[in-house]
């Protein structure tokens, strides 16, 4: 949900005072999720500031910008643009036949280099005459525009104060349109737009604020004292949400496919939800036709695709009868989105973007959404719970009637939109792919981790210590980057779990590294049996069982991947006093070449990186390894990373970052075609040529 910044307002000392109670405002608004939604809606202020040309006063528009989020609005977050040239507009608008054309108009109204780019709603807050106009997406005031009788019941829960104004697309009519409310309703403080939202208006900020407050909360009282009991209809029998931990292990085991289902076009990262609200409306005997109605308000379809893909299966179904159901229900989707894309775009149309599905709802277990990263696909499934709360408000004061299908198509498919969507930044080479490395919290592992998410991926940290790794992943971002995990990878019940908690912290997994592990430094007769299975056990046992729970993963997923082993020098050369630790790594070795073998058909790629004197920021050397090495060649513990390193042809000593590089060039795609390779990162030791 919004996250606003500190207040008060930390701007310049110069800030307009227009502009800091406009940023209170926004942040007091997009603060409560029953106002407006992430990025929806936008504020504006009227002013007075001077042109920095002529001297003169000149009367400013400050207005929240193109994708920017009101929660966490910034000052350079604004579009400043000339009062007077904006309404100016007016006298050359072309009518709604050329809507498009008012956006790249507001570009010659800008005031100095205008800060950002003006949204679609600029006319709005331009022509209504009012210093400060809030225009928002509460869930309660959508329910109202969206109901099938919403003009009489703004009439009846408002009284004259809050006036219906009848679906139109956003843009430079539509400002127009409550512009003219406004001049003919002058005892009014706003208005609900049909199917879409509401605005409101006052004098100064505050009283703006208030508008708006009083609006969503006077709607909101109307449909709790107003509402039908069962608006979605009785419970479904059999529909019932399974118990909690059933509900999450069903989860986990479906969110593979369902990733495979949404990313069959393009590549998605997941969310899964199992929210009350979400579970109940599944459960109801009212939720495949309201589905099937789809989304209203424009910022909801836009992130949800106009329905979402809804399982008609009882939770009870057997796991294999839900694969196939899945199965035959995406193939009906995508040939339904085709039809409705044929049945309303022209030649002037964008491409399809994609026939998968951006939501899916299963009954009993909950609801996964996917986009182009975490918070993408997170913040779909909150605009879809917004839709089922407006189903509910309509429902149970009317009906639910969100606007025409052809309406939506032309939002969703609007050029702005596509423009919008062309200026995003190119993506990150591993952008959408959730990656899984174990022993993650310290030394090659972190390393590996924080890479990779410089990189773009999400980033699962998983560490026999659950403080450690979610300490880790802290400093690599938020929870939609990365999370921490615990795992102990010689025990098959943790792993299961570290993998089931990564496809539900990310809809699934793509890239896999096994780097969890230890080493004891001992000649062969002070070796024991304990020594020996303790090695065993975390790095070929482990990687193995890691491997394993993942190849269930990918293969499910249809969508290939990478596992990685962190593997060492070692596997393939012979020195003293090291009989265990260069046993368990030639042991890894040679499991990468099996699985290549093996899970090739699959598309997954298995790679290795053979690493060496990896002593600074190691866990391994730390932990006592480094000590026993240094003995072993007679040197002080301190120097060990200068002696390997003048043992090298280039000299020059290896660090975690030189081993997270490694992992990044197998996986990044320039080696798509590379399998059962092993990288040296060893800076150079003749010995452990590959041969």
């Amino acid at each position: 949900m919004n996250t606003p910044v500190n207040s008060p307002v930390d701007t310049p000392e110069n800030t307009p005072e227009p502009v800091r109670d406009l940023l209170r405002r926004s942040h007091a608004l997009g603060a409560d999720p029953r106002f407006t939604n992430y990025a929806g809606g936008n504020t504006s202020a009227q002013g007075t500031a001077t042109d920095p040309v002529t001297g003169q006063d000149v009367q400013l528009l400050w207005v929240k910008g193109s994708g920017g989020d009101l929660g966490t609005l910034t000052q350079d977050g604004l579009a400043v643009l000339r009062l007077d040239r904006v309404r100016a507009l007016a006298g050359v608008y072309p009518g709604v036949e050329r809507e498009d054309e008012m956006v790249a108009a507001f570009d010659y109204c800008l005031h100095g280099k205008g800060g950002a780019a003006p949204s679609i709603d600029t006319a709005m807050h331009a022509l209504v005459d009012a210093a400060h106009v809030d225009h928002l997406h509460p869930d309660a005031g959508i329910a109202l525009a969206c109901a099938a009788d919403g003009a009489e019941l703004t009439e009846r829960v408002f009284g004259g104060k809050v006036v219906w104004v009848p679906w139109r697309r956003p843009g430079f009519q539509l400002g127009l349109d409550v512009a003219a409310v406004k001049e003919a309703n002058p005892d009014a403080v706003g208005t609900i737009l049909g199917g879409h939202g509401i605005t409101a208006w006052g004098q100064t900020s505050q009283e703006a604020e208030a508008n708006s407050r009083w609006i969503i909360e006077t709607a909101e009282r109307f449909l709790a004292q107003n509402s039908v009991p069962e608006p979605f209809g009785p419970v479904l029998p059999g529909y019932e949400p399974l118990p909690a931990a059933e509900r999450r292990a069903r989860a986990a085991a479906l969110a593979p496919v369902l990733r495979g289902i949404a990313s069959r076009d393009t590549p998605q990262v997941g969310h899964f939800t199992d929210a009350d609200v979400v579970l109940d409306f599944l459960s109801r005997a009212e939720h495949p036709r309201l589905a099937a109605l789809g989304t209203s308000c424009p910022d909801h379809f836009l992130r949800t695709k106009v329905e979402p893909l809804v399982l008609d299966l009882p939770p009870t179904a057997s796991l294999e009868e839900v694969k196939a159901r899945l199965a035959e229900l995406h193939e009906t989707y995508r040939a339904d989105y085709r039809a409705y894309y044929e049945r309303h775009a022209d030649a002037d149309s964008p491409a399809m973007r994609g026939a998968d599905p951006l939501v899916v709802l299963v009954p009993g277990v909950g609801m996964f959404s996917y986009g182009r990263n975490a918070q993408t696909a997170r913040v779909a499934g909150e605009f879809y719970v917004n839709a089922i709360n407006v189903m509910r408000g309509a429902e149970g004061v009317s009906t639910y009637a969100p606007i025409d299908e052809a309406e939506k198509f032309g939002i969703e498919y609007w050029a702005l939109e596509e423009a919008k969507l062309a200026r995003m930044p190119k993506p990150k080479p591993l952008a959408t792919r959730i990656a899984l490395v174990t022993g993650a919290a310290s030394g090659i592992g972190k390393a590996i981790a924080t890479r990779l998410a410089a990189e773009g991926a999400c980033v699962v940290v998983a560490d026999l210590d659950l403080e450690k790794a979610r300490a880790a992943a802290a400093e690599l971002g938020p929870a939609d980057v990365a999370v921490g995990v615990a795992v102990d990878v010689s025990d098959p019940a943790a792993v299961r779990a570290a993998v089931d908690a990564a496809v539900l912290a990310f809809g699934g997994l793509d890239l896999v590294v096994n780097n969890a592990g230890l080493s004891i430094s001992k000649p062969l007769l002070e070796t024991t049996e304990r020594d020996w299975d303790l090695q065993h056990d975390v790095m070929a046992k482990g990687s193995f069982l890691v491997s394993q729970a993942a190849a269930r993963v990918l293969i499910d997923q249809g969508l290939g991947g990478d596992i990685v082993y962190i593997a060492s020098k070692n596997s393939v050369f012979a020195g003293p006093n090291n009989l265990a630790y260069s046993a368990v790594k030639a042991d890894q070795a040679h499991q990468v070449r099996l699985l290549a073998a093996e899970l090739g058909e699959h598309g997954v790629k298995v790679n290795g990186v053979n690493p060496d004197g990896v002593v600074r920021g190691s866990g391994i050397f730390a932990g006592g390894w480094g000590a026993q090495r240094a003995a072993t060649y007679g040197i002080d513990e301190q120097d060990l990373g200068k002696f390997y390193a003048q043992r090298t042809l280039l000299k020059r000593e290896v660090l975690p970052e030189h081993v997270a590089n490694a992992v990044v060039v197998l996986t990044a795609g320039d080696l798509s075609h590379t399998t059962g390779l092993h990288v040296p990162v060893d800076a150079g030791v003749p010995a452990a040529f590959l041969r």
